[in-house]
């Protein structure tokens, strides 16, 4: 080989180096403003977010679940919370139903099969059992106020902050003070 063909092919992958960084550098930028443009669409729509301290960086963003969102602004006491992130944890159980359709799906000691161990189907079900009749209890302590329910499926239970949950404002200040409540119910009892 000569010096020349060398020199060339030492050339030709600086260049192809070069142009992989500009193309990865590229396709890092379109995500970013991908994820900002839909974080800012998000935010619009009443969404919170944990901005990154440094978004420059590559951090991500996180969003904030109605409960830690009122809770960061200093509207929730520690029981209110806690008695809404059980709400919430029951109520994401219980709207998590397996429901047990064919034998096909379930091979019964198999624990590397594509179904699931029946033991484990039966465990599952157990537990959103469990977790409905939670949830009923819950909802007989808030009365079976439509109001206060809806509050609690809605903020508690869906993780929707109260922006996002009503359809304006004053809507949503309304939901927060119903909630309030439900919540101030819950953690009494």
């Amino acid at each position: 080989m000569s010096r020349a063909a060398y020199l060339a092919g030492l050339e030709r992958q600086r260049l192809l180096s070069g142009a992989r960084r500009a193309q990865a550098k590229a396709e890092a930028q379109a995500v970013a403003e991908g994820v900002a443009e839909t974080v800012a669409l998000s935010i619009a729509r009443g969404g919170a977010f944990e901005v990154p301290a440094d978004a420059r960086r590559g951090k991500p963003y996180r969003r904030q679940a109605g409960l830690d969102w009122l809770a960061a602004k200093g509207r929730l006491s520690p029981a209110q919370r806690a008695a809404g992130e059980r709400y919430g944890a029951c109520y994401r159980r219980a709207r998590g139903e397996i429901a047990i359709a064919s034998t096909l799906d379930v091979k019964p000691g198999l624990s590397g099969g594509t179904g699931a161990p029946l033991s484990e189907v039966l465990a599952k079900a157990e537990a959103n059992a469990q977790a409905r009749a939670r949830l009923a209890a819950y909802r007989r302590r808030l009365w079976d106020q439509s109001a206060l329910v809806a509050a609690c499926d809605k903020i508690c239970g869906e993780e929707l902050t109260p922006r996002e949950a009503a359809a304006a404002e004053r809507e949503a200040s309304r939901l927060e003070a119903v909630l309030a409540v439900a919540l101030d119910i819950l953690a009494g009892a």
